[in-house]
């Protein structure tokens, strides 16, 4: 396939992918509209159709993928994905609305139990092969290639034992599937048996990724640097998510509310969550192909400063208007509105400190290279103010450029107005 039919057959699956959450929105309206029971678990919240929102970066950042690098399967895997992951949508919206209002649109039982397996080669996609695969779309090694069929192979039987197991169907208030084999228990246990080789092949393969790391540099290390930020942020806000789901329902629960309707930062909180793991094949758009590749050591910079200095303020915020509400309280029997400006104040006034606190720790921690040049200029700079020496300031910056910048070599010109313009050379 040359490279035009490539990029046209991209684009039309990243269009198709497109079109399909379009339907899958104006499906989720009706859902949301048609008399869904209560006890059928119908998960059709905002941060439900949010889910579909972030899916759909997968098939259009593989759009772009395969069209710039139809040789690389990275791109084709996440269009595949994406598909996938749209289609599963649209027909679960289809089904709900289909089953909740009987005759309103033909045969909501077998899409369902399409919909019903759908989600396995979905999950197994994004979760083994861009792993495997990233970022020149070879294996690391052949040693690799057992895991390559292990995975396809667990892919493939989990989706045949899931979608013939009996039992109810998911949202559907105990619609059986329509495509199991009745009298067949055996094929859920198979099925039971069979699904923790799927996370297990999911923890390998990232594990290929590490080792990747580990022996890469220059351009395939700043690669791998992108996809690894991003699957750290997606985890650092599900670990907060879930910490917050805790600590509020078990220290706050008069305020919690219930499990079926949390309070609204909550949603919020998690609709974050929800929308982070569209972050991961954002990153591996700019990794594969390599659109400022080298940006991630700045990006990883400012987050790990402004990530800490965030939480920082946040949390002397909210304790010093805790802490001063309650002080007014007891001095006067009623809260002011003085608190909130004070604490603003502070917040306004420590900004900068911290900041500048936090940048230089950051930098003696994880950029000592960076923090040693920078540490070196300084003291050349105020030596500079005080030599007198010209031959000893020649020593003294040929001394700082090697340390700094490392040079394979470096040499001093400077222009002897003794001589007939002749320039003399320090090196």
């Amino acid at each position: 396939m040359n490279a035009r039919a490539a990029a046209l057959l991209a684009w039309s699956l990243g269009g198709l992918s497109v079109a399909m959450f379009v339907a899958s929105f104006l499906l989720w309206v009706l859902a949301r509209s048609a008399h869904v029971p209560a006890s059928w678990d119908a998960n059709l919240g905002l941060v439900a159709w949010l889910a579909g929102v972030q899916f759909l970066i997968f098939p259009l950042v593989g759009a772009l993928i395969a069209s710039r690098r139809p040789r690389n399967p990275i791109g084709w895997l996440f269009l595949a994905d994406g598909l996938l992951w749209m289609l599963t949508g649209m027909m679960d919206y289809y089904a709900i609305y289909g089953v909740a209002e009987p005759g309103s649109v033909p045969f909501p039982v077998g899409i369902a139990g399409i919909s019903n397996w759908l989600w396995v080669p979905a999950v197994g996609l994004m979760g083994t092969y861009p792993f495997l695969l990233f970022p020149d779309g070879r294996l690391p090694s052949s040693r690799w290639r057992p895991l390559a069929w292990l995975s396809g192979a667990v892919i493939l039987l989990l989706s045949v034992t899931n979608g013939l197991a009996p039992g109810p169907l998911d949202y559907l208030g105990g619609v059986q599937n329509p495509f199991a084999l009745e009298g067949q228990p055996w094929i859920a246990g198979a099925a039971f048996a069979v699904f923790p080789l799927l996370p297990l092949c999911t923890l390998a393969s990232a594990l290929s990724l590490v080792l990747r790391y580990r022996r890469s540099e220059g351009e395939e290390r700043q690669q791998i640097k992108w996809i690894a930020f991003a699957a750290s942020v997606m985890s650092l806000l599900f670990l907060i998510g879930i910490i917050t789901v805790l600590i509020g329902s078990y220290f706050a629960p008069q305020t919690w509310g219930s499990a079926e309707n949390p309070p609204l930062w909550s949603k919020l909180l998690w609709s974050l969550v929800v929308l982070s793991f569209g972050g991961v094949p954002i990153a591996v758009g700019f990794a594969v192909l390599r659109y400022r590749l080298y940006d991630i050591d700045l990006i990883i910079n400012r987050t790990l400063v402004y990530g800490p200095l965030t939480a920082t303020l946040a949390l002397v915020y909210f304790g010093s208007v805790v802490l001063l509400q309650r002080a007014f309280v007891l001095l006067t029997g009623e809260g002011s509105q003085l608190v909130i400006v004070a604490s603003t104040l502070a917040i306004a006034a420590l900004f900068n400190p911290l900041r500048r606190r936090i940048q230089d720790f950051v930098d003696r921690r994880f950029y000592r290279k960076k923090y040693d040049a920078v540490r070196t200029l300084e003291v050349f700079g105020a030596r500079l103010r005080e030599e007198t020496d010209l031959e000893q300031l020649n020593a003294d910056l040929l001394s700082v450029v090697r340390d700094t910048v490392q040079p394979t070599h470096v040499s001093l010109w400077l222009r002897d107005p003794a001589a007939t313009g002749k320039p003399r050379a320090g090196s």
